[in-house]
């Protein structure tokens, strides 16, 4: 039980740190004013960055993927139900993002060709890579709806279990509510555009800090 506790507090973390890395290496999550021609020239003039956020991004969806069965493992008999939901949609967050990451790899061949083509055949790589990333974007947001709804069932089970301090549950129904109503909105209307992505994002980003943090930790003290 402690192995489990403090592995999954080790991978809310751990997952976090990675999207970070990603991020700054050149892994684009999504976008409503995508540009491709702009992402093509920076992976075609470093390609080696963008294979890296590629691979870490493979290793951030295996732990999307092994969070949920550890957290299963460790609190699933507090409601099995639940235990139950937040397993198959977290599992299945981690499994569009697999396919998401399968074709976006595609860039760094666009790229290559980008790099060396001009006119029309320039315009047709920037638009091959335009519709990559409007799909990857869909996607992303569908698997943003599992997360949202896979830790409104587990923070449920933190709120009536008492295992965890009732406050983190709290936390993590409300960001789970705004974060999927959000993407839920943008996936009915993409041209939305308002304030519940910065808050949605920010109270995401700090339950897992949290919830993180005292799985990790509390179990040592």
């Amino acid at each position: 039980m402690i192995v489990e506790l403090m592995l999954s507090g080790f991978l809310f973390l751990f997952i976090l740190i990675l999207t970070l890395v990603m991020g700054l290496l050149g892994y684009s999550m999504e976008g409503d004013d995508y540009e491709p021609d702009a992402d093509l020239q920076k992976i075609s003039k470093n390609p080696k960055k963008f294979q890296t956020s590629m691979i870490l991004a493979f290793i951030h969806n295996g732990c999307v993927i092994a969070l949920p069965i550890l957290l299963f493992i460790a609190f699933s008999h507090y409601n099995l139900i639940l235990g139950i939901v937040w397993t198959i949609f977290r599992i299945g967050e981690g499994t569009i993002l697999f396919i998401n990451d399968k074709n976006y790899w595609g860039f760094l061949n666009i790229a290559r060709q980008y790099s060396d083509s001009s006119g029309d055949e320039k315009k047709a790589l920037s638009d091959s890579a335009r519709n990559i990333f409007k799909t990857k974007d869909y996607r992303f947001k569908i698997a943003i709806v599992c997360w949202s709804i896979g830790t409104f069932a587990f923070s449920i089970v933190i709120v009536t279990s008492d295992v965890v301090p009732t406050i983190i549950g709290w936390l993590g129904i409300v960001a789970s509510i705004l974060v999927g109503f959000y993407n839920g909105i943008k996936l009915v209307k993409p041209s939305y555009k308002g304030p519940l992505n910065l808050v949605g994002g920010l109270s995401a980003i700090i339950f897992e800090i949290i919830i993180g943090g005292w799985l990790l930790f509390y179990p040592l003290i």
